[in-house]
């Protein structure tokens, strides 16, 4: 009976270890090739020669085939190291000496380490390494009377066939085949694929096959093959009928959850049959987990996607959760135990393994699996290499020896689809990574059919109780990605959802992110594990989120709940980096852990501009805007203050107009008006916001709060405006809003300060290295996109642009997408201002005239402060006196220069600590 292709590739995983030391011709060749037709089952000298004797008549000569199979295969061996392509070229001439009968089909040249086979009558070739030969073996089908099946073009599994697989998708939905039959469908069609490639059915390709030979080429009769195939694998052979069809009987078992469930079959066209035979010719044996999140992405609904939040995380972005939060640990033990020399090192790693198998873990917002597959192919890599240190050497059933399984992998997906892509991805990286256990060992391994399975739970994991999922006190990790959903577009379900938790700790919503949820619900379920020495205690949480949450407003409305009610440590972080593929979404990585576990030292990754790769640091303590922080400061958070914590003037933000643009105009519709309208030129004022003071340009307000109403009276246009604008308020949702349009000359906030105003932009782009800062020396109305100091001084300017205040803003501040945002009450009132003396004052007033004087020099007369302060760009003159204002701004903290932004937010904590704590 012949060999099926799982144990033949079991073979000659065991074949590649036995010869990886092969290298010499003459001596070794014929041992090689007895095992290596030994890999196929068969007896070598049934059907082959060594050192066959060939002559070309014609020229005089004569050579020997070093392995003959007459009409098959000829083989030219060569010692290791040697040129291949010399060699084929040998052998093709001894080909052409053969009498014609005797040609074979296909050559073969070896130096034992590679391999060159070569099919003469299709000119298709191979060419692969001794260790690759498992992955190539179906190639040496002719020596099994197999001729190979000139169906797919071998490319990997890619984003490619995910999209294949997208447009199948909305193929049947734009037919009419929707919801959970068309998702279920979906997901069993990926399983089969994968098992196509992957030695799970008996031979490859035999979907394909019975797709490709059997089916009506208009696709008429798919969807009842199908139907049957489905039966089929869900059916155990013993319970099937004895005069099914033989193509279908051909088929294993996979077990009776699966395909379990009878779904409705789709009316398939020829373009559809086309697009399912299209995603055949992939590979998908080298799978990778991000094709399930590419799958996901292009298959559900895109306005689904911005409801949930959802974001496919890529295999990187995972790593920078699972490694600190356990891989890096479990890794370091690993090496440790396998360094040990005592007689107890195999006792040790084993119970090392048995670790390994209690671990288990929960994604709560699971999404396609992505985090749960990748956690479980690098545990399984792990055990892997255990196993080949304790029980290489033993004879024995792998079966017996691997211990992991995918029921220690639990998730809740809110959406149906990817929650069953999930358990399916779970099984294939199971069956991957049980192939490479075999392929370690010399035997054929695959659990089929399918017992044991994931707990993938669709359901809101904001409405149920993950205890139901898994109990708390069986949990090692909390892991994922939830949902980026900012305060300003949660539904208001999701509102609802934030209120009605954010309750039981005593707090409101406030502007937290959809985010935080997680973060709130994973510190209860780990409290919940039960007493402080519970195993359960020792489970930790690495979570995924948005940057915001350890920045601005958010901090001091999450941070206290984790920190003081729930007894949460931070344990490792990810500061602030660019999220892969989608812009303007920059996020970070936070593990979490009860006080009294976690570890001595706290693992810090940063980031230059945000991108990789990552600096690490180890610190006693970090800080929830992830610096380090001495123990007792670590739990500080900075609150808004509604004055400010020194002395300095009040800063107000600039007038919030709310009038639909009616009293607004640029430079063409300001001549349009005046032209309509001349009189009202002396009621036009420049308007300043955070555009026009940065890059330039110029717009105008109808300022008409002082203007008398008999003068208001005479100006037609005018009072149309205003009518314009009452009506605009008036159908406002806004409560406060309509109550403005009995005030239709006023603004919401009416900021109009008189004379000179420093203005500080309320938004400006996180590429600068300050933000630009100014004064403006005009009669102007700033609007609530600056922020403004009427009474500001040089002294006020030095040290508002100054580094010191810079780092404060970056690390305090909110951000609008990834750009600054200098809010008044967080950034501004409780900055830490430092003492100085008269002189010192002075020193610093000088300096910052410098500022302005670089600004001011006549090269720089059409530059914007954009241009000024774009990094690449600033002017030399310009730098220098930024940097000697900084060292003087610093000098004022401390005399120690500061090394780094991070050290003068550290000095600045250190100091806003001890003014919010002094007495009265």
């Amino acid at each position: 009976m012949r060999l099926q292709w799982s144990e033949i590739r079991a073979r000659a995983a065991r074949f590649s270890e036995v010869h990886k030391h092969d290298r010499y011709e003459k001596g070794e060749t014929q041992a090689f090739y007895e095992e290596f037709f030994g890999v196929f089952g068969i007896q070598r000298r049934q059907v082959a020669v060594y050192e066959q004797r060939v002559d070309n008549l014609d020229a005089g000569r004569r050579g020997f085939i070093d392995l003959f199979w007459p009409g098959t295969l000829i083989v030219e061996q060569k010692s290791a190291g040697l040129d291949l392509r010399a060699a084929s070229n040998q052998l093709l001439d001894y080909h052409d000496w053969l009498p014609e009968a005797q040609k074979p089909r296909y050559t073969l040249v070896s130096d034992f380490q590679r391999f060159h086979l070569i099919d003469l009558d299709e000119r298709r070739e191979w060419r692969f390494r001794l260790e690759e030969l498992k992955r190539h073996v179906e190639a040496f089908g002719f020596m099994l009377g197999v001729q190979p099946k000139l169906l797919r073009n071998q490319s990997p599994a890619n984003e490619k066939a995910s999209r294949l697989m997208g447009r199948l998708h909305e193929a049947l939905a734009e037919a009419g085949y929707l919801g959970h039959d068309l998702e279920r469908l979906l997901v069993r069609l990926l399983f089969i694929l994968f098992a196509d490639d992957t030695a799970i059915f008996a031979s490859r390709d035999q979907f394909h096959l019975l797709l490709e030979q059997r089916t009506a080429a208009d696709g008429s009769d798919l969807g009842r093959w199908l139907g049957e195939l489905f039966e089929v694998l869900n059916t155990p052979p013993a319970a099937r009928q004895s005069n099914l069809d033989a193509d279908l009987a051909a088929f294993p078992y996979i077990n009776g959850r699966l395909f379990e469930e009878r779904i409705r079959m789709p009316a398939f066209d020829n373009a559809m049959r086309t697009m399912l035979l299209d995603a055949c010719l992939f590979n998908w044996g080298e799978v990778s987990p991000a094709i399930f999140g590419a799958l996901f992405e292009s298959v559900i609904d895109k306005v689904t996607q911005r409801a949930q939040g959802a974001h496919y995380t890529p295999e990187h972005s995972i790593l920078k959760v699972i490694g600190p939060l356990f891989m890096d640990d479990l890794r370091a033990e690993f090496e440790r135990l396998k360094a040990r020399k005592d007689g107890a090192r195999i006792r040790a790693l084993r119970e090392f393994h048995e670790r390994l198998a209690e671990l288990t873990f929960l994604d709560p917002a699971c999404g396609a699996g992505n985090f749960l597959v990748i956690a479980y192919r690098e545990l399984r890599e792990l055990e892997r290499e255990v196993l080949k240190e304790t029980e290489v050497n033993r004879v024995t059933d792998i079966a017996l020896l691997s211990r992991l399984n995918v029921d220690a992998f639990h998730g809740i997906e809110i959406d149906e689809f990817p929650a069953q892509i999930a358990e399916v991805a779970l099984w294939m990286t199971d069956h991957i990574a049980n192939t490479r256990l075999a392929e370690d060992f010399g035997q054929n391994y695959a659990r089929i059919p399918l017992v044991t399975a994931p707990t993938i739970r669709h359901a809101d994991a904001l409405e149920i109780d993950w205890a139901e999922v898994l109990p708390p006190e069986r949990c090692s990790y909390v892991l994922g990605n939830p949902p980026f959903i900012g305060q300003s577009y949660q539904s208001p379900s999701q509102r609802q959802q934030m209120r009605h938790l954010l309750r039981r700790f005593g707090r409101r919503a406030g502007s937290l992110d959809y985010v935080t949820s997680w973060f709130l619900k994973a510190g209860a379920y780990l409290n919940a594990c039960g007493a402080p020495d519970a195993v359960g205690r020792a489970m930790r949480i690495g979570f995924v989120a948005t940057n915001s949450i350890c920045q601005g407003e958010q901090v001091a409305q999450l941070w206290p709940i984790l920190f003081e009610q729930l007894g949460l440590e931070i344990t490792f972080a990810h500061r602030s980096f660019a999220w892969p593929g989608r812009a303007g979404v920059h996020t970070v990585v936070i593990g979490l852990a009860r006080h009294e576990k976690s570890p001595d030292e706290k693992r810090l990754f940063s980031y230059a501009e945000g991108k990789d790769p990552a600096i690490e640091t180890r610190h006693a303590a970090l800080s929830a805007y992830l610096f380090d922080a001495k123990p007792a400061e670590q739990h500080m958070v900075v609150s808004e203050a509604t004055t400010p914590i020194c002395d300095a003037p009040v800063m107000r933000m600039g007038s919030k107009i709310v009038d639909g643009g009616h009293y607004i105009f640029n430079p063409a519709q300001r001549a349009a008006f005046l032209r309509q309208e001349p009189d009202a030129a002396a009621l036009m004022v420049p308007l300043i916001g955070a555009l026009e003071f940065i890059r330039g340009g110029q717009r105008w307000i109808l300022d008409l709060q002082d203007t008398p109403p008999a003068e208001i009276q005479r100006l037609p246009a005018v009072r149309e405006r205003i009518r314009n604008v009452r009506a605009f308020r008036s159908a406002s949702k806004k409560a406060a809003t309509r109550d403005l349009a009995q005030y239709p000359l006023s603004f919401e906030v009416n900021t109009r300060p008189e004379g000179r105003f420093l203005i500080i932009p309320k938004v400006s782009s996180e590429r600068r290295d300050y933000v630009p800062i100014g004064w403006n020396d005009t009669r102007a109305i700033p609007t609530d996109l600056v922020q403004i100091l009427a009474d500001a001084t040089l002294w006020h300017f030095a040290i508002l642009t100054s580094r010191m205040h810079m780092a404060w803003l970056r690390h305090v501040g909110g951000r609008l997408e990834s750009r600054y945002r200098y809010t008044i009450g967080l950034v501004y009132n409780s900055f830490p201002w430092p003492d100085a003396a008269d002189a010192q004052r002075c020193r610093l007033e000088a300096l910052a005239r410098s500022v302005l004087d670089a600004r001011a020099l006549p090269k720089n007369a059409d530059a914007t402060l954009a241009d000024l302060y774009d990094p690449d760009m600033m002017p030399a003159e310009l730098r220098r006196a930024h940097t000697a204002l900084d060292a003087a701004v610093d000098r004022l903290y401390r005399k120690a220069p500061f090394m780094s932004d991070l050290a003068r937010m550290e000095h600045l904590f250190k100091r806003y600590e001890e003014m919010v704590r002094q007495p009265g």
